[in-house]
């Protein structure tokens, strides 16, 4: 499509996937089948730990930020991006691809504030087990809960604040979705500040996550070895195996978007990446928790196994 051709400003055309025909209908179903599978696994896991009493925990509680966080970035981005699959013409308002944007660059940072409080939860849980109880109080979850999402919201605010300000000389977003990147890129002004903000945004959330995490399974990893204990160890592994396997997960799905966006001439690669950044986390943090986490897996079997004999 020519860039050049007349379009009104506040309409933009993505560019998305071009896709043979034959390949259209059975991407659109197998994206249909992921964005399905993600919502009943991580709505699924929400009802188990708002319907049962037992699963009231500062654990449980702080990962349903998390099945919330996924099902909000995914449901951005799914749909559209199926619909933009079968259609021929993939128009977009610049409002819509702006809110886009936000929802999807606060899905990402969020993930990574969210996983923080749940390395502090394994943390004061494993290291001060007398304590854990006035420590996480009802308080101390909705702070850090809100100090998470908070985080997020501004870093993201700003990070696209920088962007919307600037004039649009293109009408096309070289990109299968919304992002700030691409955003920007609409802009001939210059646009310096924004690749300064957004490698200060990077950098912030990486080594924030990456710090905090470490320095909470060293800590993690101290205690264990100097107590010696065999049913202390069993709880540190069985509660932060999951917690770890999904940081790491998230962790290089988001490396791997970072880096293709530094590398044009794979633009497929990098399209791709992004999905998976998004998709990939959402299907697995309700499995790997659910089979790793013992009360919430039986919890779960027990709700199965109940609508399975009233039916």
């Amino acid at each position: 499509m020519d860039d050049n051709m007349s379009l009104p400003s506040h309409i933009l055309h993505i560019q998305g996937f071009q896709l043979p025909q034959t390949f259209m209908y059975p991407i659109f179903f197998s994206l249909l089948f992921v964005y399905l599978a993600l919502l009943v696994s991580n709505i699924g896991v929400l009802v188990a730990i708002i319907t049962e009493r037992s699963l009231h925990q500062p654990m449980y509680i702080l990962f349903c930020n998390l099945s919330v966080n996924d099902l909000i970035g995914n449901t951005v981005l799914l749909p559209r991006l199926m619909a933009d699959i079968v259609s021929t013409e993939r128009f977009i308002t610049y409002s819509q691809c702006v809110a886009q944007a936000f929802f999807s660059h606060t899905f990402g940072s969020a993930s990574h504030m969210i996983l923080i409080i749940m390395a502090f939860d394994r943390y004061v849980a494993i290291c001060y087990p007398l304590r854990y109880t006035s420590i996480m109080t009802n308080k101390t979850l909705v702070m850090l809960s809100v100090s998470a999402w908070g985080a997020s919201l501004v870093l993201v605010s700003v990070l696209l604040g920088l962007t919307i300000r600037l004039s649009r000389c293109s009408s096309i977003i070289q990109n299968a979705y919304c992002d700030n990147a691409s955003l920007f890129k609409l802009s001939c002004e210059n646009v310096s500040i924004n690749n300064i903000y957004g490698l200060f945004f990077t950098v912030l959330l990486f080594t924030s996550s990456m710090g905090s995490i470490a320095v909470t399974y060293f800590r993690i990893a101290v205690i264990c070895w100097t107590k010696k204990s065999k049913e202390l160890n069993n709880r540190a592994f069985q509660t932060c195996a999951s917690h770890l396997v999904l940081y790491l997960i998230m962790l290089w799905s988001g490396f791997l978007t970072i880096i293709l966006h530094r590398f044009p001439d794979y633009p497929y690669l990098r399209k791709l990446a992004y999905i998976l950044f998004h998709v990939v986390p959402a299907n697995l943090n309700p499995i790997i928790y659910g089979l790793q986490t013992k009360s919430l897996k039986q919890k779960i079997i027990q709700i199965l196994s109940r609508k399975v004999t009233h039916s």
